[in-house]
């Protein structure tokens, strides 16, 4: 019996240490859930603060009414060395890509045979000279003998047409000679222009054809001239069709990004829109004098027309995109980050132009974008300074308008 007693008190001892085992586990499980329902009403992470975001406080501002557009140079004078007489090319007297000025010689044709050719032209007007004082004495003979009636009148008359022959010879004889001299100093090749010199075509001792045989070119370099054109959408920015009287300034970026030093001027602006490209062409001319700009080159233009005032210069990565348009984040006075719609103009520098959408004073935001839900609270903080840590003053930081809070 007592061994029976003992049994039953081994068992009625295991029972209840089951039972504590049961009790434990219920307690932390009701332990997990409730840490679970607390993490759930907490919010973020971070102990329920709000998202840190930099913010910009704007102001209207004025800004050029422009466009920008690639462009290239060209010479404003570009000339094509071609010889007015033919013949054998004697001698090249330039240095191939120097620059030559107006007048210049830069090629020797030939010259003897012109100078053969102005001989006798010379010749044929001394054989008319003399013919000329024979009918002139015969003339002058004849005119007594009328006088005493010794001859007729048709004899006369033509003695003096013989002489009006000789003088009308004469004439041309003098033009033949001009015409020999002018292609006998056209065996010396001039440069049209001053400008930088292209490569020589031919060879020394090379037979050219006059007229036809392309020797070389010039390139007048100042002052250079800038082709361009611009869109329907970006002329409609501009006001209309561009003309010289409405364009205030034409300023070019060179393509290592660098600006021109100097702005151009509209010399030409077609009077029509090319139908096949919907583009109006332009060209401004450019003081080149110190050469730094080459024709052929590839540049930016930009056209300024005027400016506009009361729009808004925010970062570009503070605009963002939706199939409703362009958007940006402002927050309001519950700190609280709402979506702003907004019309944007074009770029300058780093900004976006806001043309409608945001009002004086609101503070924008620039970074954090992706993070941000619309309606959700937010810590704002100026672009200067970092958002304070619990219980220690503000923290300066840089302003990051990459969308990306540092």
């Amino acid at each position: 019996m007592e061994v029976r007693v003992s049994n039953q008190g081994n068992i009625n001892h295991r029972g209840l240490g089951s039972s504590k085992k049961i009790v434990v586990a219920m307690m932390a499980a009701l332990t997990l859930i409730s840490c679970s329902k607390s993490e759930q009403q907490a919010g973020p992470p971070g102990g329920g603060q709000a998202l840190p975001v930099t913010v910009l406080s704007i102001e209207p501002t004025s800004v050029p009414v422009s466009a920008e557009t690639v462009a290239q140079t060209e010479g404003a004078r570009e000339v094509e060395i071609r010889p007015r007489v033919g013949g054998i090319l004697l001698k090249r007297l330039y240095e191939e890509g120097s620059a030559v000025k107006e007048g210049q010689a830069l090629f020797q044709i030939d010259p003897v045979p012109y100078q053969i050719a102005l001989a006798q032209a010379k010749a044929q007007w001394a054989q008319q000279k003399a013919k000329i004082d024979q009918t002139q004495r015969e003339a002058d003979r004849l005119k007594g003998l009328l006088e005493s009636q010794s001859i007729s009148q048709r004899e006369y008359d033509n003695a003096v047409s013989d002489n009006s022959v000789a003088q009308a010879a004469l004439q041309q004889a003098e033009a033949s000679i001009r015409e020999a001299e002018l292609n006998l100093s056209y065996t010396k090749v001039t440069a049209p222009v001053s400008g930088v010199s292209g490569r020589f075509q031919f060879s020394e001792g090379a037979l050219v054809s006059a007229n036809d045989s392309l020797l070389t070119t010039v390139v007048q370099l100042s002052p250079i001239w800038v082709r361009f054109s611009l869109s329907d959408n970006e002329l409609e920015q501009l006001g209309g069709r561009l003309t010289e009287k409405n364009v205030q300034k034409i300023s070019l970026t060179l393509p290592d990004g660098k600006e021109y030093s100097e702005n151009g001027k509209l010399n030409f602006a077609a009077s029509q829109i090319d139908p096949t490209l919907g583009t109006q062409q332009l060209r401004a001319t450019f003081n080149n004098a110190d050469k730094q700009l080459i024709p052929g080159q590839f540049v930016r233009a930009k056209v300024t027309v005027g400016q506009r005032d009361g729009v808004f210069l925010v970062p570009q990565a503070s605009v963002m995109s939706s199939q409703q348009g362009k958007f940006v984040y402002v927050v309001n006075e519950k700190n609280e980050a709402t979506v702003r719609p907004v019309v944007a103009g074009n770029w300058i520098g780093s900004n976006w132009v806001i043309l409608k959408g945001l009002n004086a004073g609101e503070k924008v935001v620039i970074d954090n974008l992706i993070k941000i839900r619309p309606g959700a609270p937010v810590q704002p903080h100026p672009p200067a300074e970092a958002p304070a840590a619990e219980g220690g003053a503000p923290q300066k930081a840089a302003a990051n308008p990459s969308g990306k809070h540092a």
